[in-house]
């Protein structure tokens, strides 16, 4: 490995630019591959086992590319199958987003909490014993089944129409959001106006922060000045997300 390779990002769908606007921000100087596997899209309803052979191969094409990090900017795929790839690959540097859960007892602890996720990041061990520990006792979990679909869509009226339906009973109850998907970032203004002045929180800063330590300590960082270039693959090739991933990418969420 050497610090002027890239590093490859993947995500079941462009949600993951969230995370990938957050490393930009930290990591300026970087140049990276995203990969959006729209083709598999959504992984929550898939078997581990399914979910392992997808990220496998993404994983392998980014070694192949000789990419000095990958980042998985998907909860559920993190949740799922970290562990097995970094067994796998032990070489390999792999960073996973984590939920953002320990963030509300750090920060937000007394707080009514709402955690909207995938049904398999919130049904994954990873996540069950990250909210054992850290469980306060006034949290509503939320598996959102399709909403990511429905944003990786990007149809505004199915969106609100979902979120009326969904969450309009925590209105006035909750008062922290933990969005335990990199999709819904995308919404945030959408739920909140729902919700109300609700604190969000997501893992994507905490992620990025990481990334940024483990490349200084093994002297991977980039120093040269680059505009951070973004190469983007979509397993499904369609136009419409190619346009879109660029155009949130480069300008506010």
């Amino acid at each position: 490995m050497n610090k002027n390779e890239r590093i490859g990002i993947f995500d079941s769908g462009i949600g993951g630019v969230t995370v990938l606007k957050e490393i930009l921000r930290i990591l300026p100087n970087e140049n990276y591959i995203y990969y959006s596997d729209s083709k598999n899209n959504p992984y929550g309803d898939k078997s581990n086992e399914e979910i392992f052979k997808i990220c496998d191969e993404i994983v392998k094409k980014f070694i192949e590319q000789k990419c000095k990090a990958i980042v998985i900017a998907c909860n559920t795929a993190s949740a799922k199958v970290a562990k097995l790839l970094r067994n796998k690959y032990p070489k390999e540097i792999i960073i996973a987003i984590e939920p953002a859960y320990k963030m509300v007892h750090d920060f937000a602890y007394e707080k009514t909490t709402l955690v909207m996720a995938t049904k398999g990041t919130i049904e994954s061990e990873k996540f069950n014993e990250l909210y054992k520990r850290y469980n306060n006792k006034k949290t509503f979990l939320l598996p959102c089944v399709g909403l990511a679909d429905i944003i990786e869509e990007g149809n505004n009226e199915k969106i609100q129409k979902y979120l009326k339906e969904n969450i309009n009973k925590y209105t006035g109850i909750v008062e922290n959001v933990v969005l335990g998907c990199t999709h819904y970032p995308l919404i945030q203004e959408q739920i909140k106006e729902i919700l109300g002045d609700v604190n969000f929180f997501n893992g994507a800063n905490s992620l990025a922060k990481h990334l940024k330590e483990v490349l200084k300590e093994k002297n991977l960082i980039n120093e040269r000045k680059s505009e951070g270039k973004v190469e983007f693959i979509d397993s499904s090739k369609s136009r419409l997300k190619k346009e879109r991933f660029y155009t949130i990418c480069y300008n506010s969420l």
